[in-house]
């Protein structure tokens, strides 16, 4: 389906004036996931236009900014987790520049239409059906979520695995500005996403965590960030794996056990653990962070901590245990960004 497009240079503003609207709570399930989710949409999903009230954000117009409000308000009507939302938007990006697309004559894709360029020969649905943005978005998310293990993959293997493109790693290229028309559209739609609480775990203290923070959906994952963001206030202590103090390598050995996962424990080991992870762009909660500390170097870090997810403006947090004389406590990911040495998946991650 990938069309190839120029790449649009520039960067992206993230203020942005959406209409005001009755704020609506919409119910939701996601395809195949566990738990439920429920997403406070302002407007209602249904009312999201392509073009009123949205700004121009850097290279993308007004009529791109809410195409990309359309897709990210129908993932969060489906209860589909914001990288699903990131996903999806880069690869509108690629296929479309988010553009409505209609028949192209000689330069068409095939029969290829719309924000997603899908095609109604493959089965996408009628080209009237295809030209609705709400439509294609939703046919693609529910294409998405019946992708094993989506959520821990590279967003372009992702994106590739619904669209089956002749130009696989096209993707790639688009997460940053996905990223970024995420964070507008998310935050100019007030989306706040809050999972049900049914899988067995505490309840999540949010006192002191980012605004708008959720754990994630997915069951392993949320097992392990849950116990994390529980030891908050535990002192550290050089040496100490819990239960009532921690040094940062312990934390992350402790945390990574409740998801069924064994880690080495101490952190010279745990930087070789797993798979690594490209950049701070493309973590996924509960990826080890690597840093030199106070007794290491970059080729040798001697400190670690654990991504946790983002905020309700789409701000990148991690947990760690820090030092002798202070306790373990969430900071954003910003404090390290300059410094970080590695980042690891652990093995076992679905």
């Amino acid at each position: 389906m990938t069309r190839l497009w120029p790449l649009l240079a520039g960067g992206i503003a993230v203020v942005v004036l959406a209409p005001l609207a009755l704020v609506v709570l919409v119910g939701l399930v996601v395809l195949g996931a566990n738990p439920t989710m429920a997403c406070t949409v302002s407007p209602p999903t249904a009312s999201v236009s392509s073009t009123p009230g949205w700004s121009s954000q850097g290279p993308w117009n007004a009529e791109q900014v809410g195409n990309a409000a359309i897709i990210v308000s129908v993932g969060a009507e489906m209860g589909v987790p914001r990288y699903g939302w990131e996903i999806a938007v880069a690869t509108a990006m690629q296929e479309s520049t988010l553009r409505n697309l209609g028949h192209l004559g000689v330069d068409n894709d095939h029969d290829s239409l719309g924000l997603f360029q899908q095609r109604p020969s493959q089965g996408w649905g009628t080209p009237e059906q295809i030209l609705d943005p709400r439509y294609a978005s939703r046919k693609f998310y529910e294409h998405l979520v019946k992708v094993d293990g989506w959520q821990n993959m590279p967003l372009t293997r992702a994106a590739q695995a619904v669209q089956r493109s002749a130009y696989p790693n096209a993707y790639a290229k688009w997460q940053p500005e996905a990223q970024q028309l995420v964070a507008v559209a998310s935050d100019g739609l007030n989306i706040v996403c809050t999972s049900d609480g049914g899988d067995g775990l505490p309840p999540l203290d949010d006192a002191g965590l980012p605004d708008g923070f959720t754990l994630p959906t997915d069951p392993q994952l949320r097992a392990v960030i849950s116990f994390a963001l529980a030891q908050r206030g535990k002192p550290y202590v050089w040496g100490a794996e819990g239960p009532d103090s921690y040094d940062c390598s312990g934390l992350m050995m402790a945390a990574w056990a409740k998801g069924g996962v064994k880690i080495p424990r101490v952190t010279a080991d745990q930087v070789h653990t797993g798979v690594a992870v490209t950049s701070l762009a493309a973590m996924r909660p509960g990826d080890l962070i690597f840093i030199p500390g106070s007794d290491g170097t970059m080729a040798r870090p001697g400190h670690v901590g654990m991504y946790i997810g983002i905020d309700r403006r789409g701000r990148q947090y991690l947990i760690h245990a820090p030092r002798s004389g202070d306790v373990v406590k969430v900071v954003p990911v910003t404090n390290w960004s300059r410094q970080v040495a590695a980042i690891r998946r652990p093995m076992g991650v679905a």
